[in-house]
């Protein structure tokens, strides 16, 4: 299919302003994190280091992203159980209700996060009696966390081929065996994608988090959102919002690269 001329360089054009709108605020935050002066004025007149090395000694910022890194990495042990249970579930076996059961599994991440998160603050303090905590956050991290997992494994299970997992029962393995030496070696690629996007993403969320978090617990979105209007603090909020950008980046880049990977040997 041949695309006229005027219609490619308009397209072009078009895709390249979305990504500056995107991008360009991104960029400044980075440089800003360098910027000599307090007051961020713009452009810069000079560059320092200053501010990274008061944000890796500020306590607050440090428990924060203590705090994140539990919350993340608790939420997606979690997630990694759960998701493949219900993806090999909803794989191997057919039942009544199967379609509105895998509708459930992934409409927490399609719902809006402040409605997930009036959902399960009311569900934790009004059905469940529980005080808002850090288990609360994490619980309510690993509802849309499963998500992930479940569409990576979901769609590798799709792709397998079930004679490998009929021949070891034929053989005399039993389930857990069939798992533990066929079924699993093949979804590894898979677990470790959606584990590192379920934790990308349960390490910079802030809508839930606001919900179900409580007065004594603090991530590092959060600790953001609570400094970046303290003019003192907007250099140190830099740092660490640029800090964020290059750990979210990471895992997606994995993910893909990952993901990629096993898809091409796959096929």
């Amino acid at each position: 299919m041949r695309i006229p001329f005027p219609v490619k360089a308009v397209l072009s054009a078009i895709v390249c302003a979305v990504l500056a709108f995107v991008y360009i605020p991104l960029i400044i935050v980075v440089i800003n994190s360098f910027n000599a002066s307090q007051s961020l004025g713009w452009p810069p007149q000079s560059f320092t280091f200053e501010w990274w090395i008061r944000a890796f000694s500020d306590r607050g910022a440090l428990s924060a992203l203590g705090t994140s890194l539990l919350v993340a990495a608790c939420a997606t042990v979690i997630a990694l159980v759960l998701g493949t249970l219900a993806s090999l579930a909803l794989d191997r076996f057919e039942f009544f209700g199967k379609e509105a059961v895998n509708l459930l599994v992934v409409l927490p991440i399609a719902l809006p996060g402040i409605i997930t998160g009036i959902a399960l603050n009311n569900a934790f303090t009004t059905m469940l009696g529980w005080k808002l905590g850090l288990l609360t956050v994490i619980t309510a991290h690993a509802t849309f966390c499963i998500v992930t997992i479940y569409n990576n494994v979901f769609a590798r299970m799709r792709r397998l081929s079930g004679n490998l997992r009929d021949a070891a029962m034929d053989l005399g393995a039993d389930s857990f065996t069939t798992f533990r030496l066929v079924t699993f070696p093949q979804l590894r690629s898979a677990l470790l994608a959606g584990g590192l996007l379920a934790f990308g993403l349960s390490f910079d969320e802030i809508i839930v988090t606001q919900f179900t978090a409580g007065a004594g617990v603090q991530t590092l979105p959060i600790w953001i959102f609570d400094n970046m209007f303290r003019p003192n603090q907007a250099p140190i909020v830099n740092v660490i919002a640029t800090f964020l950008v290059i750990v979210s980046i990471i895992p997606i880049m994995l993910a893909n690269k990952i993901g990629g990977k096993a898809a091409t040997g796959a096929a």
